[in-house]
């Protein structure tokens, strides 16, 4: 153990030469060390700021990316318009082919009918429990995209107050004389609803 004279000398000496410190370095550079620490506490909240920051942004380029094709080429699906009905309708292949059965369920009518060219009717159930069966495969797209090349089509659209009628048609003949299938939208709510589809199948020449 060390005397009790040696260790008050060393108090004394260490609590002078504290003093002497505090008057050569001045006092902000005494507390050096403890404003170091409080400086490095603001760099990690800036730090921890900048990430959630980051986080914020890249939420909302997810959300702009997850816009339909038809809103990317500047189209309004929401307008009275042919090429909005044209969009709405291409919006509805995709929404099939990825399985987006949100989107479908919205856009379909309750009384939607799809009649195919056997005479078989499909109701709005049916279209979307079919699309969700496309979900995470690309299978029925593949499929789809084949016969659409085999069968390029042409589309028009007549629109009467708030019904819109599309028609796709053979691009070499036109909707006044061969008409595969047609489409009928009603606008309601500030967009167009699908209510009726006729399909007739694709004639060869």
């Amino acid at each position: 153990m060390r005397p009790l004279v040696t260790v008050r000398r060393t108090l004394v000496t260490e609590a002078s030469r504290r003093a002497r410190l505090r008057t050569t370095l001045g006092p902000w550079q005494f507390r050096r060390e403890p404003e170091d620490s409080r400086m490095r506490s603001k760099q990690r909240f800036f730090h921890i700021g900048l990430a959630c920051l980051a986080v914020l942004v890249l939420g909302a380029e997810a959300v702009v990316a997850a816009t339909s094709a038809a809103s990317a080429a500047g189209i309004d699906e929401s307008a009275r318009s042919e090429a909005a009905v044209i969009a709405v309708d291409q919006h509805w292949l995709e929404a099939e082919l990825d399985g987006d059965t949100a989107w479908l369920d919205d856009m379909l009518l309750p009384e939607y009918r799809s009649v195919g060219a056997d005479g078989a009717v499909h109701p709005k159930s049916a279209i979307v429990a079919h699309a969700a069966k496309n979900r995470g495969s690309d299978a029925e797209r593949r499929k789809v995209e084949a016969w659409l090349k085999a069968h390029p089509s042409g589309k028009s659209v007549v629109i009467h107050g708030d019904t819109a009628i599309l028609s796709s048609t053979n691009p070499a003949k036109g909707a006044a004389s061969d008409v595969r299938s047609s489409d009928i939208f009603i606008y309601a709510h500030g967009r167009w609803h699908a209510l009726y589809s006729q399909h007739s199948g694709a004639r060869n020449g």
